[in-house]
């Protein structure tokens, strides 16, 4: 078994929102189960998980909510929508077979 580290780059702002949106995920909502139901997956995420709590400091301070908005919203701003499209669009598009993969 190949164990070589993948590595995987992110802006900031994205490792910021994405340690957000685990953390919501595996810690609050308890519903990691049913979003990812194979177990073996856990490993990956758990390490993800780990390796960005530890290197976003914006975690520990108090305006965490105030820079985890505006990290979202120059990300939408580089993707070229706001959440209320992307919502929108997400809502009224039937996934395809081209979605699975």
């Amino acid at each position: 078994m190949d164990e070589e580290p993948v590595v995987i780059t992110l802006t900031h702002d994205q490792a910021f929102v994405l340690s957000d949106w685990l953390h919501e995920v595996m810690m609050k909502s308890g519903k990691l189960d049913a979003i990812v139901p194979d177990r073996a997956v856990w490993s990956g995420i758990y390490a993800i998980s780990g390796t960005l709590d530890k290197s976003l400091v914006e975690i520990f301070m108090p305006d965490y909510a105030r820079r985890l908005e505006q990290a979202r919203q120059r990300l939408l701003d580089v993707m070229g929508g706001d959440e209320e499209e992307e919502a929108s669009e997400s809502e009224s598009r039937v996934p395809s077979g081209d979605d699975i993969g």
